[in-house]
């Protein structure tokens, strides 16, 4: 019999350290060689961790939501037919959840007006205030979330279930003389008070760490241009027609992103990163955009490279593959590399007009805004116009205000006449 410990690997680009999102075999189950075991997300992209061997993996060391630094235990895999022992693992004792999972079945109910009967029970604290004011005791309660954790409708059940059962030496109802005042069976209000839990981890977290140490380091500037599309929808139609020759979908993603790209190799301040340990900035002469894509788990930021090199049906299909695979979940660690300049669209959502916040360490983001129908003035006439907003936001340390204004008015005249981009 032998096990075997496998740690966090160096996953590279600078990654030091990984959050657990989701195990993908549970503890006791067996695995080939090469079989996904676990789920990692880093702030470059999420992986699959595959196990080295094939065997049961007898303990996961490291929770679902929990972070892991490289090097760290993730799981034992025993490498033979029986079970390990607590010596094949290295003598790694299991978590206080862990060995509350693996307790004998709840006590019995104690009275209502206690709580804690000496049974580690598992639940967070809104539910453990819930159960108090409920009169529920917790150890009474079986728990339906992941590893028997006892949830606040778990509670609510309880009482629901306590509150219907039939009182234990209770007088039998006697017919009373007086008459019978007849109550209307009203339905029951639900969902007044009802709180869903989300665990705060995963994209989300990484999201809120990014957006966190970007506002805080960089300080934020934003200008606002007004484009008139027109020009850009005629050309679009004629690409259009173009692109379904050979299966490519053009939309006006790809004019905004060949656009930003021209316009940031006049004005590389805004194409440029801060090493602040090195006292330097690094102004960069290629153009990778990151795309941020809407994706079911959350915003992720996958890099169209060398846009200044590849004209609109390029950028079309290459689009509409990342962002394909950004809802899919099927992004390799490559597709977050060297990004200089991020895009946000949220036009096709709507909004009129928003300030997005910097993709750090980049210190500057282009906001796309919704497109609309409004009367603009033509010499002395009064016309219907297709007209959206632009935003960017600079990080005011590297880009000063004046260049962010030509960034832009050099994005709305290439906007407003493609034809410029091939210049």
């Amino acid at each position: 019999m032998s096990t075997l410990e496998f740690k966090l690997p160096d996953i590279g680009e600078g990654v030091q350290e990984g959050e657990v999102t989701r195990w993908l075999v549970s503890e006791g189950a067996t695995v080939a060689e090469d079989d996904p075991v676990v789920e990692v997300m880093t702030d470059k992209a999420t992986v699959e961790i595959p196990s080295p061997a094939a065997g049961t993996i007898s303990r996961h060391l490291v929770g679902e939501g929990d972070v892991a630094q490289v090097g760290d235990v993730l799981f034992v895999i025993e490498m033979g037919d029986g079970a390990a022992s607590e010596g094949d693992t290295g003598g790694e004792a299991p978590s206080a959840e862990a060995a509350a999972t693996e307790a004998a079945p709840p006590a019995p109910p104690a009275p209502a007006s206690t709580e804690d009967s000496g049974t580690k029970v598992l639940a967070a604290p809104a539910t453990r205030r819930l159960a108090r004011e409920l009169g529920v005791d917790l150890a009474s309660v079986v728990g339906t979330g992941p590893k028997r954790r006892i949830q606040s409708e778990d509670v609510r059940a309880a009482t629901s279930a306590a509150s219907t059962a039939p009182r234990r030496g209770a007088p039998a109802a006697t017919p009373a003389s007086a008459p019978v005042q007849v109550v209307p069976d009203f339905p029951k209000v639900a969902g007044a008070r009802e709180i869903e839990e989300i665990p705060f981890r995963g994209i989300r977290r990484k999201t809120a760490e990014a957006m966190v140490r970007s506002k805080f380091t960089a300080p934020h500037f934003s200008l606002i241009e007004e484009v008139d599309c027109t020009e850009m929808i005629a050309a679009r139609a004629k690409a259009k027609a173009a692109g379904e020759r050979y299966g490519i979908k053009v939309t006006f993603m790809p004019y905004i992103m060949k656009a930003t790209a021209v316009a940031l190799q006049t004005y590389p301040q805004l194409n440029s990163e801060l090493d602040e340990e090195a006292e330097v900035i690094l102004r960069k002469k290629f153009v990778n955009l990151g795309i941020a894509v809407d994706a079911p788990n959350g915003l992720v930021v996958p890099v169209v490279h060398d846009a200044h090199l590849k004209g609109i049906l390029q950028l079309s299909a290459e689009l509409a593959d990342v962002a394909s695979r950004a809802r899919e979940g099927k992004l390799a660690p490559d597709d977050f590399k060297d990004s200089t300049f991020t895009i946000s669209n949220a036009g096709a959502i709507g909004g009129v007009l928003a300030t997005p916040i910097i993709n750090f360490p980049e210190v500057a983001i282009l906001g796309v805004h919704t497109m609309r129908k409004l009367p603009r003035c033509e010499g002395e006439e009064i016309v219907a116009r297709d007209v959206m907003n632009l935003s960017v936001s600079i990080d005011h340390r590297v880009v000063d205000g004046a260049d962010g204004a030509r960034f832009l008015v050099r994005m709305r005249e290439l906007l407003e006449d493609p034809s410029q981009m091939l210049l």
